[in-house]
């Protein structure tokens, strides 16, 4: 049994992978600012705490030892250089959850040596100083450079689940239900996507082999915008009404001017394999689309 600190674990594939931990055995503790309830009763240890403030998370883990700390909620290099100082002899482990954003150009089969974080120059600032994508290139730098501790940063494509609470997939299966407009950039282009499940179980795998670095985690295979959008047209049974040129409302989550995904030999020569995108993502779409009627 493992002494686990999860912070920000009670939605999406953070909360599954609390889910995984406790079902092993594990002794879970989750870190969160408490103000939604969590579904998992006396199983769990919760300390409420603002993770955006270092005296208030420092005063939280003074007296704890971990063997895991997994970090979904960290988008800042202030935020990363203060988790290093405070779980400095704290953790045997730290998991950091970061993006496929990473990447500053677009294209195929992205690689991990296509960002080094190891030699990227770190700029001190917070979630507000930073794109999204800025934000955790910051985050990795600081981490792999400043940590004291074995780091692994997951790079993850867009995470999708029923329970998906951004509910990316959602607003495409519903305007075509209801004929309404979604514009892209370009029909051709190809996007990494992963299952919530999957990006539990390899949080989860991370945590417990002997990986350190950053790696991608997706499921093999791609779908292009007009596939993508064909498989939401067969779910719901309308055609979708499709714009070159739009607006905020009208815009695709998914709407990228080129080719955006990532390879993964890195994570299956490691040991672990994803889904194929073909074996979900149909499927998810037609639950999605039933949910609907």
């Amino acid at each position: 049994m493992s002494n686990v600190l999860v912070l920000g674990g009670t939605r999406f594939f953070g909360k599954k992978l609390v889910e995984i931990l406790v079902k092993e055995g594990h002794d879970v503790t989750i870190a969160t600012r408490g103000n939604s309830p969590h579904p998992f009763g006396s199983r769990i240890k919760q300390i409420v705490v603002d993770r955006t403030s270092k005296e208030q998370l420092q005063e939280a883990v003074r007296n704890t030892q971990w063997d895991i700390v997994y970090d979904n909620i960290c988008f800042s290099p202030n935020e990363a250089m203060e988790a290093c100082e405070i779980f400095e002899g704290k953790t045997k482990k730290y998991v950091f959850t970061s993006t496929m954003s990473t990447y500053i150009d677009l294209g195929s089969e992205l690689m991990e040596e296509e960002f080094n974080p190891y030699d990227y120059s770190i700029i001190a600032g917070d979630k507000n100083d930073f794109s999204y994508g800025e934000g955790k290139r910051q985050a990795e730098a600081v981490f792999f450079r400043r940590a004291n501790f074995p780091v692994v940063a997951v790079r993850f494509p867009i995470v999708l689940g029923e329970d998906d609470y951004t509910k990316r997939l959602h607003f495409h299966i519903e305007r075509v239900a209801n004929g309404k407009v979604i514009s892209f950039l370009n029909m051709d282009a190809r996007m990494s996507y992963i299952l919530s499940d999957d990006a539990a179980a390899f949080l989860r795998f991370a945590g417990f082999s002997n990986i350190v670095g950053p790696y991608n985690v997706a499921s093999p295979g791609t779908y292009s915008m007009k596939e993508l959008m064909n498989l939401v047209e067969q779910s719901v049974g309308k055609r979708v009404k499709i714009a070159l040129i739009g607006d905020e409302e009208s815009r695709s989550p998914f709407a990228v001017p080129k080719d955006w995904f990532m390879a993964v030999e890195k994570s299956e020569k490691a040991g672990f394999q994803c889904r194929h995108l073909q074996e979900w993502l149909p499927a998810l779409i037609q639950k999605l689309a039933d949910d609907l009627e």
